[in-house]
Parts: C-alpha cells; sequence; structure tokens
C-alpha cells in the first residue's frame, strides 16, 4: 500500500494585527510625570531656601520636561488617530484623572521654562490652560452624562477642576497677573465645593481600599494655594495654608497602612505630586517673613528628601507598566 499522500492541514487563521503605536497610551502615567515635574521644581526652590546647587533642580526638570514630552506626544497621536478617543477616557475614573494630569503637567513645563525661555514659557501656559478648561468643560459632561455611580464625588475632582491653581506658578513670573487671579479665584470656588463634598461623604462610609489612596490628593490644593498666595505678595496667608497642609500630611502619614492597605497599583500616582508641592510650600515659606522660617526650611528640607525616595520609585513602576502594556489594561485605557 502506498503512502498516505495526505498533506498536513494548515492553518488558514491569520494572527490579530499588531495594534498600532500609541493607540492605547493609558492616561495613567500622567499623574507620576506631573509629580516628577514637581520634584523638579522642589529642588529649583530649595536652591533658593537651602542653598543647594541650582543645577540639580535645573537638570530634573530638563530629563522629566523630555521624559513628559515623549508620553504627551505618544498621548497626541492616539487622540490624533480618533479623537472620540477622548470622551472615552473621560468616562472613567483613571482616564479622567491622567487627561486634567497632561494639561497640569503642562503648566509645570512652562514654570520650568520661564527662568531660560519665557516667551515659549507663555505659549506653553496659554495652551495648557485653554486645554485644561476644555478637559474640565468635557469632563463635567461626562459625568453628568455618565452612569450615577460616576457622579460620585472623589478627591481626583481636584485634578479636573481646581488643576488651574498650577497656572499662577508660571503667570505671576511672566507678569500675568490677570490670568493668575482668575486661575485662582475659579480654583478656590471649586476647591471649597470638593472638599465640603468630601468630607460629608467620608464622615459617612470610608472609600473602599483601592481608591484610598486618592485621599493623598486633598494635600495638593493647600500645597498651591500656599505658594499661589506667597506669589501674590500674601506671606500670612501662605503661612496658614502651610499649617494646614501640614496638619493634613501628618493625618494622612498617621493612616498610611489604612492608605495603602490594597497594595501597589497605578492610583499610587495620587501619592507623587502632593508631596512635592508640601515639600516646595514649606521651601518657599522658608524664604518669608513668616513666624519659624528656619522651622519651615529644616521640615521643607525633609520633605524633599521623602519626596525625592518616594517618588521617582512609584513613578519607574508605572512607567515599566506602561511600557510592558500592563497598565493599559488595568486602568482600562480606550484604544484609538
Amino acid at each position: 500500500m502506498k503512502a498516505s499522500r495526505l498533506r498536513p492541514t494548515v492553518s488558514r487563521t491569520m494572527p490579530p494585527a499588531p495594534a498600532p503605536l500609541f493607540s492605547r497610551t493609558p492616561p495613567a502615567i500622567f499623574p507620576v510625570l506631573f509629580g516628577l515635574l514637581g520634584l523638579g521644581l522642589a529642588w529649583r526652590r530649595a536652591a533658593e531656601a537651602l542653598g543647594v546647587p541650582a543645577a540639580v533642580g535645573e537638570l530634573v526638570l530638563g530629563a522629566v520636561t523630555l521624559l513628559w514630552t515623549f508620553a504627551a506626544l505618544a498621548y497626541l497621536a492616539k487622540v490624533a488617530r480618533r479623537p472620540g478617543v477622548l470622551l472615552d477616557e473621560l468616562r472613567i475614573l483613571p482616564g479622567r484623572a491622567g487627561v486634567a494630569a497632561i494639561t497640569q503637567g503642562a503648566m509645570l513645563v512652562a514654570a520650568a521654562l520661564v527662568p531660560h525661555a519665557p516667551g515659549l514659557a507663555g505659549v506653553v501656559l496659554g495652551g495648557a490652560v485653554a486645554c485644561h478648561a476644555l478637559i474640565a468643560v468635557l469632563s463635567a459632561w461626562a459625568i453628568a452624562t455618565g452612569p450615577a455611580e460616576q457622579r460620585h464625588v472623589t478627591p481626583a475632582w481636584h485634578l479636573t477642576f481646581v488643576g488651574f491653581i498650577l497656572a499662577p506658578i508660571a503667570a505671576l513670573p511672566l507678569g500675568l497677573v490677570a490670568l493668575a487671579q482668575l486661575c485662582t479665584v475659579f480654583a478656590a470656588i471649586m476647591a471649597g465645593i470638593v472638599y465640603a463634598v468630601s468630607i460629608a461623604q467620608l464622615a459617612r462610609q470610608s472609600p473602599p481600599a483601592p481608591l484610598r489612596p486618592l485621599l493623598a490628593i486633598h494635600l495638593a490644593p493647600l500645597a498651591l494655594f500656599g505658594m499661589t498666595a506667597a506669589g501674590f505678595g500674601k506671606p500670612m496667608i501662605a503661612f496658614a495654608f502651610g499649617i494646614l497642609a501640614t496638619l493634613v500630611l501628618a493625618a494622612l502619614l498617621a493612616r498610611i497602612r489604612f492608605l495603602t492597605e490594597a497594595g501597589f497599583s497605578p492610583f499610587w500616582g495620587a501619592f507623587t505630586f502632593p508631596l512635592a508641592g508640601f515639600a516646595s510650600l514649606l521651601l518657599t515659606l522658608a524664604t518669608l517673613p513668616v513666624p519659624g522660617a528656619p522651622l519651615f526650611g529644616t521640615i521643607g528640607a525633609l520633605a524633599l528628601i521623602g519626596a525625592t525616595v518616594v517618588i521617582p520609585p512609584i513613578a519607574a513602576k508605572v512607567l515599566q507598566m506602561w511600557a510592558t502594556g500592563i497598565l493599559a489594561a488595568r486602568t482600562n485605557a480606550a484604544q484609538a
């Protein structure tokens, strides 16, 4: 009998086509980049308050600005491919917080550019504020038209609706006083609303463990309002915010096990930018005519060291998750 001449069956099923480059860039990378930019600005302030070499802050800011620019271009490529992906992103908490952090990061990039290229800094700041306003409007629409559970106020609302408070950091040195005033007033109103509702919610129930790191965001507006007050030449108001921020940080540190009970997640990015902002505020107070200025300098130096120890490892882990594709999956990032 002749050997069978049957040929082995070859599957004609083609493997799925690879996703286009950057088509699922997760917005969750931007809170940690926001924190790294804040850390660079804190080191810049340390040059004035503590006498550390100015090159330290500038090197950090230069490196992180390049990293932020790469990430921002990657996300813009995703939006350019399918503009509707932005609305998809704003319908979920990680996406909404991440997208808001993009434009807030741009405001800090503008602040980083002020001493070196004030003209470019003004352009970046204007674009960042305009884009953040658009994101705030779209986010409000997404929240209002989405499921009822999405209307629950979270600390991440500070990023979207109070984020304008970052603008004065660059606007005041550039002489854009009216813009700084407008952003400060709007941010103050929104911060009052978010704080009031959040306190009422916390009095009724604690957030689920995975969302508890977001509570750290409540520290950020206090630090930023303090720095803004200092920029407007109101040292005693800055001092009051410094006291409030210190009390809030102490409360957060006392409950650190409660905040981190769920283990590491991309939401740990919420620890980064508040720590950087707190360090910057205390180092700013150390240079002002306020009670206990030298003590603020000492605590600010400790806060800066702590922020330098905490922020880069969190950022590195989140960026590693981005590189391996895990971050997009865990944060349910939309695909273009």
